[in-house]
């Protein structure tokens, strides 16, 4: 259940002294939300600003030039709460340590019932959702957005929150916490003097793969029609397809997050599933290709990049479903549209060679 109705603008007399942005998870939602860090940092430079994420996540936002705090949390605890009376005394003391924060602002980008709780426990003062807000998550908020429609990008919709909150719009600017130290460290892995294009295989749903034969098969021609040498990357997840993806580089499980970022930023092409480094390699302005299926490109695809978009017009996608007893739109996606689409983003269309 939704909520229609917008409340009435907060009125700050003074900026907010501390504010915290509730997103714990995933990668791509921590990804589309660091435009509303960076217009909260532009409009209030001297507030201290936390952000509360697990700890799968957390390391995307370790040292993060406009974060003063990263606050780790494990989701999980509220499904144990109910059966376990150590989880739930856990999840107590975890909200009190945050109402001891005294935040006077609190942005819910999540929009679930959990994050409204977390919410409320702060106490703060402002509470900022959205109407769209499921699981009830918009009875916790003080103020509400008003966001009619999940038919757009999500990054869309958080500036809806971000323009209601009085920051708003633009720049929609992406900054990482990678630093000269990432930068070296992925430089030590990399085949020196080479150009590269990186493979992310891997993705949390099985739905949302492209089958890993075809990763395969991009290794020659890569070398071949483009002069890239192919590395795959990603986390243990993308280092159990490894073995599947013969002639690559293989730095899958090699790299934390703020490496992993680094490597992106040096790659010549990307060639991705809808996934959440996909989504840092978007944000990068990489030349990318992303191959999607049950999914929505218009609500969570590369942000105004739908020309990096691959799918195949099939009548049961997207389906939004993590499962699924044909996989057709991924597994009858052809290598060859992949290519030719790797080629426009790499401006070398006329040097394709016929299939």
């Amino acid at each position: 259940m939704t909520l229609s109705k917008q409340t009435p603008r907060p009125t700050f007399q003074t900026p907010p002294g501390r504010i915290l942005i509730i997103k714990p998870s995933a990668i791509g939602d921590v990804v589309h939300t660091l435009p509303i860090l960076n217009l909260l940092r532009r409009r209030w430079p001297a507030s201290h600003i936390s952000w509360l994420i697990t700890p799968e996540c957390a390391g995307l936002l370790q040292g993060h030039p406009q974060l003063d705090e990263v606050i780790p949390f494990d989701r999980k605890l509220f499904g144990r709460t109910w059966k376990s009376f150590a989880a739930a005394a856990k999840l107590l003391t975890f909200s009190l340590a945050l109402r001891k924060k005294k935040f006077d602002l609190v942005i819910d980008l999540q929009g679930l019932f959990r994050s409204g709780l977390l919410s409320i426990a702060t106490g703060a003062e402002y509470r900022i959702g959205s109407t769209n807000a499921r699981e009830f998550g918009w009875m916790f908020c003080t103020h509400l957005a008003r966001i009619d429609s999940w038919d757009q990008h999500a990054i869309e919709r958080y500036l809806t929150i971000a323009e209601y909150l009085g920051l708003g719009r633009a720049p929609v600017k992406f900054v990482f916490a990678t630093d000269a130290a990432d930068r070296a460290h992925v430089d030590s892995l990399l085949p020196p003097g080479e150009r590269f294009a990186v493979l992310l295989p891997a993705t949390h749903w099985p739905t949302k793969r492209w089958p890993i034969e075809h990763f395969a098969a991009l290794v020659q021609p890569m070398r071949d029609r483009f002069g890239l040498t192919t590395i795959l990357a990603g986390g243990p997840d993308a280092a159990a397809l490894a073995p599947s993806v013969p002639g690559v580089v293989n730095l899958a499980g090699k790299t934390t997050l703020r490496q992993l970022v680094a490597l992106l930023e040096r790659a010549d092409l990307v060639i991705a599933n809808d996934t959440g480094p996909m989504h840092i390699a978007s944000a990068l302005g990489k030349p990318l290709v992303t191959m999607f299926g049950p999914t929505s490109p218009v609500q969570t695809g590369p942000y105004q990049r739908m020309s990096s978009v691959v799918q195949l017009d099939i009548p049961c996608s997207p389906c939004f479903s993590r499962k699924c007893s044909h996989h057709s739109c991924l597994k009858l996606l052809p290598v060859e549209p992949v290519l030719q689409l790797a080629a426009q983003q790499l401006g070398h269309l006329a040097n394709v060679q016929p299939a």
